[in-house]
């Protein structure tokens, strides 16, 4: 893991979701950072779309070029 990244996992309840958790994973995002979450079939990344850096963070993680679009 690079050095200065910090991992937290916090479980969310989907039918009675925790809202100082979610406040958390918001506060993450708003600083510039990444928060993994399930989906369906996979885990996705989310970003604050409006930060670039951001988004690049998303791109680097997955080794994904950034000319192939998310």
């Amino acid at each position: 893991m690079p050095e200065g990244v910090k991992t937290r996992i916090l479980k969310v309840d989907s039918l009675r979701p925790d809202l100082d958790k979610l406040r958390e994973a918001a506060e993450v995002i708003g600083r510039g950072g990444l928060v993994a979450f399930p989906t369906e079939t996979v885990y996705g990344l989310g970003a604050d779309a409006g930060n670039r850096e951001a988004v690049m963070r998303i791109f680097r993680s997955k080794n994904r070029p950034a000319d192939n679009p998310l």
